[in-house]
């Protein structure tokens, strides 16, 4: 229970006293496992050529049991690419489409980057899209699956993601492409109704940022073996050599050099998962972290969740709105500005870093609830919510 001291008519959180012992609360990169420390990479294989065997079993290694932890199936193929999830996206974008008319589906600020290249970079003739404001989700059921699909699994920076996969019919035409980053290894991931899926390290499991990776299905590996983009690609997005897959990518043979360190970070966050049961145990971390933040909002007279539908609540990017009349009656620049406040006050007191919204979205908070946040870090955190909100309404 929160106390509370008198303050005039009515009452105010008195300053917490306990802090998390981690308050690392980023969207991105995000906490590290718990029990992590520079240790875990004392295996690394520094100094080495990533095409040696040392270093390519250790990328292997990553491929495998990424996919076994996942529960990947065995005819999809899975390789580490550049530029993390954003360099696994633009791959498939600018290799497989064009073949087919496209549909994209935004609800926040990377959904939406997707949008603007399929329109303003790759300049396709054939593109619908479909937005919704944060918080939102498009009618889904607007998809025309004779056509190519994109869309993001997880709203990163809206904390919006898709309920389910029943939208998606198991009998299409074009591909589902989907930008899943802030989702995998936190939500139950419906392989079958998935060609592309793009990740990166750096999210549900902590790791350090920089790589991607592409999964795909026999059905993405036919369309890039069986269409030629009308556009030169770089070397970075080449998947195919002579209209074959180059299947070195798929085990270990990255495109470009790769950081050896943060490879190795990769498989200790691997192991990690591994140790305290794989998927269900990583899922049920992220969702017993959103019941931690669901409680207090219940109760809460002044913070509220973005996403309006419970169901496309994400477990993981948990975005949150001020609802207090007193808040909401504000200019949109006095209320940008009054967030600014609270969250520097809570990163002052060394009792959450990182936990504004992103710049592109609504003023309001972001806190990270995927599988490597301790939920007694979240408690620990959420008091200080409540006397540093208190602390800035007084100046309202």
């Amino acid at each position: 229970m929160i106390p509370f001291v008198r303050a005039g008519s009515g009452f105010t959180p008195m300053k917490p006293t306990s802090l998390p012992k981690n308050p690392c609360f980023s969207s991105g990169p995000c906490a590290k496992r718990p029990g992590w420390s520079l240790q875990a990479l004392n295996n690394a294989a520094l100094g080495r050529s990533h095409r040696h065997k040392i270093g390519k079993t250790k990328l292997q290694d990553v491929i495998e049991r990424s996919k076994k932890v996942l529960g990947m199936p065995a005819d999809y193929v899975l390789g580490i690419v550049p530029a993390s999830d954003t360099g696994a996206v633009e791959m498939a974008l600018w290799s497989m489409l064009g073949a087919r008319g496209v549909d994209v589906f935004s609800w926040e600020s990377f959904g939406g980057g997707w949008a603007a290249d399929c329109k303003k970079q790759l300049k396709l003739k054939d593109l619908r899209t479909f937005d919704a404001g944060y918080g939102q989700l498009p009618d889904l059921a607007q998809a025309d699956w004779s056509r190519d699909v994109v869309f993001t699994w997880n709203g990163t920076t809206s904390g919006v993601k898709v309920p389910h996969a029943d939208w998606i019919p198991a009998d299409r035409q074009g591909l589902s492409i989907c930008d899943a980053t802030s989702a995998v290894f936190a939500m139950e991931i419906p392989w079958a109704k998935l060609d592309v899926v793009t990740w990166s390290w750096q999210k549900v499991l902590g790791g350090e940022g920089g790589h991607g990776m592409i999964a795909l299905s026999p059905r993405a590996v036919e369309r890039l073996e069986t269409y030629t983009p009308d556009r030169p690609l770089p070397k970075l997005f080449q998947m195919t050599k002579g209209g074959k897959l180059i299947t070195g990518i798929f085990q270990g043979e990255t495109i470009n050099t790769p950081s050896m360190l943060a490879v190795e970070d990769a498989l200790d966050s691997l192991s990690w998962a591994e140790s305290i049961g794989g998927l269900p145990a990583l899922i049920a971390r992220s969702n017993t972290n959103l019941a931690a933040i669901e409680a207090w909002v219940a109760k809460s007279n002044w913070a509220g969740f973005l996403a309006d539908d419970q169901a496309s609540r994400s477990n993981t990017s948990i975005c949150l709105k001020i609802v207090d009349p007193a808040y909401t009656a504000l200019s949109a620049e006095d209320q940008a500005k009054h967030v600014k406040t609270l969250v520097s006050l809570v990163d002052k007191e060394k009792a959450g870093y990182d936990i504004g919204a992103y710049r592109d979205a609504p003023p309001g908070l972001r806190i990270w609830g995927g599988a490597t946040v301790e939920t007694s870090d979240l408690e620990a955190l959420l008091p200080w919510l409540d006397w540093a909100y208190a602390e800035v309404k007084a100046q309202f």
